[in-house]
């Protein structure tokens, strides 16, 4: 059982305060993801989890134990970094064996935990290489399998892909996600990418400037963002947003003009009242062309992806507007069109950018 308790945590650097009032429940063998953009406190947060930050005040328990004041190595955790910080000179199984030797493990369970890591990681046949000689995925691996063989309770990866191209990225999602299957054991993992953290994660934990905006399924945060915030990081390409008003209240819901056309959204108003400002999000898969009516959409950039196009331009008031279309969708470039926008498929947010509940 790994479970990872944070209650009030609260992190100063100087007068710079970067987490304010972190509360959170991972449970056990969950695979947590932290995302956000640059500086909000994800990093500083698994530091905090890890030991190698001190909380400037709040608990971290693990396993019902707060482990607070303990040093990391006292935690039952084990981390990966960004950078592999690999042994050049030592072998794949030196390199994996090194805290194994640390701790004077006798040679046979020393061996028997390496050739373990080595095949669940596929690295039995590269033991014998050294780093130099290793692809960045291989070498990520390697990093991964000196974890692995320290059997801990949990896992923290900090932002372990980002030196690795494209395609390797893409690779290593995967295996990261079968590992997760193989050790059965709770992983708390960083990133700033949006992508990694809906293709990977159990939970998703969204930061911004130092809280916790939203905390829940990839799906549930796609679906039922709570603010304006989560809703434009969560989904790529980043979800549209048009700036209009509740032209009137009917049954409890709310009606607005988008372009010349008005339209009942399925939406609970709330404490919005008749002429309040709001913003309507609609993601880009969710438009549609249509040959009469809906509203105009000046394409200035399209983007073929295979099975889809991307367009780019302007619709009202918003100049980065963009539309995910079927690749059969003949567009080009300086192209007037309509789009469809189906106020099923809408989210809207006050100006504090609080999202309004669908009804």
């Amino acid at each position: 059982m790994a479970t990872v308790k944070l209650e009030k945590i609260y992190k100063s650097f100087g007068e710079t305060e970067v987490l304010f009032d972190i509360n959170l429940d991972i449970n056990d063998k969950e695979f947590v993801v932290f995302v956000g953009p640059s500086g909000c406190g994800k990093t500083t947060l698994l530091r905090i989890i890890s030991g190698l930050e001190e909380a400037t005040s709040g608990s971290v328990i693990i396993d019902d134990k707060d482990v607070s004041n303990a040093p990391p190595v006292e935690r039952g955790i084990s981390m990966v970094f960004q950078s592999y910080a690999l042994y050049p000179h030592l072998s794949v199984f030196e390199n994996i064996a090194f805290p194994l030797r640390v701790a004077k493990v006798n040679e046979k369970e020393l061996e028997e935990k390496v050739f373990k890591a080595a095949d669940i990681l596929q690295l039995r046949d590269r033991l014998d290489f050294k780093p130099g000689q290793l692809s960045g995925g291989q070498r990520q691996r390697v990093a991964i399998g000196r974890s692995i063989v320290r059997d801990p309770k949990v896992f923290l990866f900090d932002e372990p892909l980002s030196n690795l191209d494209a395609a390797l990225r893409g690779d290593m999602r995967v295996e990261l996600a079968k590992l997760h299957q193989n050790l059965n054991t709770t992983m708390i993992y960083v990133t700033h990418d949006q992508i990694e953290a809906m293709t990977m994660a159990d939970k998703i934990v969204v930061l911004h400037d130092g809280v916790i905006e939203q905390v829940g399924s990839p799906m549930d945060l796609y679906h039922h963002p709570r603010t304006k915030f989560v809703a434009g990081f969560i989904g790529h390409p980043n979800m549209n947003f048009l700036k209009t008003n509740a032209t009137k209240i009917n049954k409890g819901q709310f009606c607005t003009n988008i372009g010349d056309s008005e339209m009942n959204m399925p939406i609970d108003a709330g404490d919005t009242k008749s002429g309040d400002d709001i913003e309507i999000g609609i993601r880009p898969e969710d438009l549609e062309v249509s040959d009469k009516g809906g509203v105009p959409m000046r394409v200035d950039v399209v983007e073929h992806i295979g099975a889809t196009i991307i367009l780019y331009g302007s619709v009202l008031d918003n100049d980065n507007f963009c539309a995910v279309l079927p690749s059969d969708s003949v567009i080009k470039p300086g192209d007037k069109i309509n789009i469809t926008i189906d106020p099923n498929k809408c989210h809207a947010f006050n100006l504090s950018g609080q999202a309004l509940q669908r009804s």
